[in-house]
């Protein structure tokens, strides 16, 4: 049996976006994995933007590592991946048959999206009898897996608006939530507020990629000023082609057959026909009927329709919210405890409400994986 690992942390610096504790949350669970769950160094894959020296987390170097992982994996295998970085979701094409509505995706260095799609192509190449456990750290996670049981969480089925802020600030000054005040912080992305816990002053940061936010890095990345909402796609086509996200793909794909059809309607309307019709056709889509019995569980750092956190600490080091939390109830237990994957994302839930977030992590599986323990 073997056990190999794949850890992705996105903190974009010197963007507009930037995050400080993913790199952090990576280096957290390698530790984690290497003196807890028995994996060994050189079966754990890095990719962190903070330094050149590893991999990039671009999208496509993060679809191949991911695939390599699978496909190298046999009966009994364990395998784990964690992202820790923005997310952001993209309202379903029209047609799609989506739980959520949205597509969720990862948001890669490089702005090539990873969306659900992707991540359910992946788990479905699993061979039989190996786990995969995925760990998402970001905002609109929930349902990160297309299709996949969902076992905790309301992300198929949301309750309430989408939040602003994991702390839901709204437009006042200050809120208590039961500790001390938490206060406004002046920032230019809205997403960085002061929080006061004790004796602690902590600043959190949503990592939600507001879609403005999200164009005008993609218009610095590619250096194609004409990105609009309306464009967003044809943009990633263009700069990724065949290593951006399926979704993607599959709607150019689309575009191309409409855009044929219709001129071939015009060509037959003034007599002139083609009888080819060597199109490529959409990729199948996944929805509520096509729902799979996989080996693959996620454990989502918030809902489909929430925000995950980015807390900075004044001493130390700044870390992610899910992550932390995770590392904190593990830590409560003792090492050769097994814990389930329903018990941990439980005790996080309820972890995260004591300290004041709101944001709520799910867990996305099927009834025997949710039993199963955490990374087993």
């Amino acid at each position: 049996m073997a056990k190999r690992a794949l850890l992705v942390g996105c903190n974009y610096p010197g963007t507009e976006a930037e995050l400080r504790g993913c790199v952090t949350d990576v280096m957290r669970m390698y530790d984690l994995l290497t003196q807890r769950f028995g994996f060994e160094g050189q079966d754990i894959m890095i990719m962190v933007d903070t330094d050149d020296s590893c991999l990039q987390p671009t999208g496509a170097n993060i679809k191949w590592a991911l695939n390599r992982l699978v496909a190298s994996s046999e009966d009994g295998d364990v395998l784990f991946f964690l992202y820790s970085g923005h997310g952001t979701r993209l309202p379903a094409q029209i047609g799609d048959d989506d739980e959520t509505g949205y597509d969720e995706c990862i948001v890669p260095c490089d702005m090539n999206l990873i969306t659900d799609d992707d991540f359910r192509a992946i788990v479905n190449k699993l061979s039989s009898g190996v786990a995969l456990t995925i760990v998402s750290d970001s905002c609109h996670s929930g349902g990160l897996i297309e299709a996949a049981t969902e076992q905790i969480g309301d992300s198929y089925n949301p309750q309430g608006e989408p939040e602003v802020d994991p702390f839901e600030f709204g437009e006042v000054d200050s809120v208590d939530v039961g500790h001390e005040e938490i206060e406004n912080y002046d920032d230019e992305s809205g997403g960085t507020k002061e929080v006061c816990t004790g004796e602690d002053v902590l600043k959190v940061k949503n990592k939600a990629l507001p879609l403005g936010t999200f164009m005008d890095m993609l218009r610095d990345r590619t250096g194609n000023r004409d990105v609009e909402v309306g464009s967003i796609r044809h943009t990633l086509y263009d700069t990724f082609k065949e290593d951006s996200s399926s979704k993607v793909r599959s709607f150019m794909r689309e575009r191309s057959v409409a855009y044929e059809e219709e001129s071939q309607f015009v060509q037959a309307e003034q007599g002139e026909t083609d009888d080819g019709d060597a199109y490529a056709q959409p990729e199948e889509t996944y929805g509520e009927a096509k729902r799979v019995t996989d080996m693959a569980v996620l454990v989502s750092g918030c809902q489909s329709h929430q925000t995950s956190s980015d807390v900075r600490p004044t001493s130390d080091p700044a870390y992610g919210a899910l992550c932390n939390a995770i590392q904190t109830v593990l830590a409560s237990v003792e090492p050769d405890q097994p814990i389930s994957n329903r018990y941990l994302v439980t005790e996080v839930r309820l972890l995260l409400a004591s300290q004041g977030f709101t944001q709520q992590p799910g867990l996305y599986c099927t009834d025997e994986n949710a039993e199963a323990p955490f990374i087993c």
